[in-house]
């Protein structure tokens, strides 16, 4: 696809997801991006987390961080309120953390600076 991207480390450039995998992106509350699937460099805690205020207050969930580097690089959310149902169960990326490389053009930008074009179940 015209916007095929790989997901960054911002601390150390490991590559913890891609584009290709990319579920959906959330920018009012997580400012995330949301994927399916991850590499290896991606490691998460076994205990569970619980949000009590801000924008995973009454949210379950466990902590991303890369392997490489240590940096937390985001959440996978196991129970939460509606609102935010659909990224359950998904690696979300926190986009402040991530950098994008997009393949065509060969560019580095923030993840925070990117817009992903919507995905559907189609797709």
């Amino acid at each position: 696809p015209e916007c095929s991207a790989v997901f960054h480390c911002r601390g150390c450039w490991a590559v913890l997801s891609d584009s290709l995998k990319l579920c959906a992106q959330e920018d009012r509350d997580v400012r995330a991006v949301a994927c399916c699937r991850a590499t290896d460099e991606v490691i998460w805690k076994d205990s569970l987390m619980v949000g009590l205020e801000g924008a995973l207050k009454g949210c379950a969930y466990y902590g991303l961080s890369c392997r490489s580097c240590g940096l937390a690089v985001g959440i996978i959310l196991y129970s939460t309120p509606r609102r935010l149902a659909y990224l359950r169960g998904l690696f979300c990326f926190f986009k402040d953390c991530i950098l994008c490389y997009f393949l065509k053009t060969q560019m580095v930008i923030e993840a925070s600076l990117v817009k992903f074009p919507a995905v559907t179940i189609k797709d």
